[in-house]
């Protein structure tokens, strides 16, 4: 993947976390079921333990948290 798609999923991936935190506003759950989502094309069940892009969840994850550091 090109560097330039890879920073454009990861901001969509952030975007699509956003969706989960009426349900909890926990960024690491949310960016978590984000991925997941986009990996298996559907949200996690309670006890699913199917594996997810490991790199794509901490890469979503930082940009989550570099984006709320950020003055606005």
């Amino acid at each position: 993947m090109a560097m330039a798609d890879h920073a454009e999923l990861v901001q969509s991936l952030v975007a699509a976390s956003h969706e989960f935190d009426a349900t909890g506003a926990d960024p690491e759950r949310n960016c978590w079921m984000a991925v997941h989502r986009h990996v298996h094309g559907v949200l996690p069940s309670e006890y699913d333990i199917r594996e997810i892009d490991e790199e794509l969840y901490l890469a979503v994850l930082e940009a989550r948290k570099q984006a709320e550091r950020a003055p606005h």
